[in-house]
């Protein structure tokens, strides 16, 4: 029987180096194809203003200006208004005796910078066909997804596996839960599940999620030796009600979809708990002034190509749960970037 334990190493760099090129990408679209630190120069603009000139739309814009605020390329006040800091106004700004723009455009027309400047204009991930917004990563009833084909749902569950498995052991740790029934929507290979039941004989699990994800799910159950305390369910998360269970945990599910669907999948986990349950979410987090860190900007980058999401902070996140009228608490860090936002509905 395998056993879900944590890793030696901390891959977390990894991930850090992997997710460099989307750093690259922002910044020279930023400077060779919407020649924003030109107009910032011209005059500071606030977020409407700067979604408007540069004919973007709000989530676009955020995963753009977030990237270019980590990197300490523009200054926002206290109103919310953009400037360029002193890094860019003495480097980016044609005319300086020490601009290096036109160094950077010269990947202008490279593959990843051209794709991504597609993205940014049609607010669409890679992949989505023409006449819906959806990509292969992401499943919603009426969207051709390859989560719903044997074959590519397999690839795509074991792929995002690899980060899981290393994950996964350091959140059965935090959680805090050693008895009752813990609901994973959209839990993939319920490797987060099946590193929870491990932990604590008492527990019972549930993995929600496509059929043929679920697939894979069960097979790992049966290596974890857990399968008997591991129940599989299939549904839409958004068109089927949840089963009951103490504890819900959202694990890297937010940050595919935007601000309206995120809203609705907590208020629905808020509905489905009854009172002193709990839901967890399970994610990255920018910092609540949306200005960083890096490395969580340019996740959230991959994350705008992939799906219809973007990173989100804790603000955003706390400021959903409490809408739903659920009690938050503090980020509890777990590896990889990730950590546990808990909210206890009261």
């Amino acid at each position: 029987m395998k056993q879900a334990v944590s890793p030696s190493l901390d891959p977390t760099s990894l991930f850090v180096h992997f997710r460099g090129s989307y750093g690259s990408e922002l910044l020279t679209a930023a400077v060779a194809h919407f020649g924003l630190f030109e107009r910032l120069a011209a005059r500071p603009m606030n977020l409407n203003e700067l979604k408007q000139e540069l004919q973007l739309e709000q989530r676009p814009a955020l995963v753009l200006l977030t990237a270019l605020r980590a990197m300490q390329l523009l200054d926002v006040d206290r109103s919310g208004t953009f400037s360029l800091s002193a890094l860019a106004e003495n480097h980016l700004i044609p005319g300086k005796d020490h601009f290096v723009g036109d160094y950077i455009g010269l990947a202008a027309e490279s593959p990843g910078v051209t794709e991504m400047v597609a993205r940014l204009r049609t607010n669409r991930p890679a992949h989505a066909k023409s006449g819906d917004e959806g990509a292969a990563f992401i499943y919603r009833d009426g969207l051709e997804s390859a989560m719903e084909q044997e074959a590519s749902a397999r690839r795509l569950t074991l792929a995002l596996a690899g980060r899981a498995k290393n994950v996964a052991p350091v959140l059965a740790e935090k959680l805090n839960m050693t008895e009752g029934v813990l609901l994973d929507v959209g839990g993939g290979t319920g490797i987060y599940s099946i590193a929870c039941l491990q932990k604590n004989p008492r527990l019972s699990a549930i993995v929600f999620d496509r059929p043929e994800v679920l697939k894979v799910a069960g097979e790992f159950a049966e290596q974890y030796g857990v399968s008997d305390r591991l129940q599989l369910i299939e549904g839409d998360m958004f068109a089927d009600p949840f089963p009951a269970a103490d504890v819900i945990l959202l694990s890297n599910i937010l940050h595919d979809w935007d601000e309206p669907e995120c809203e609705q999948l907590v208020r629905k986990s808020a509905c489905s708990l009854a009172r002193g349950g709990r839901l967890v979410i399970h994610d990255v987090f920018l910092n609540d002034e949306l200005d960083g860190p890096l490395p969580i900007a340019l996740y959230s980058a991959a994350l705008f190509t992939l799906t219809e999401g973007r990173a989100y902070s804790a603000k955003e996140y706390r400021t959903w749960m409490q809408n739903a009228g659920l009690v938050t608490g503090e980020v509890v860090p777990t590896l990889i970037h990730c950590g546990l936002l808990s909210a206890e509905k009261t």
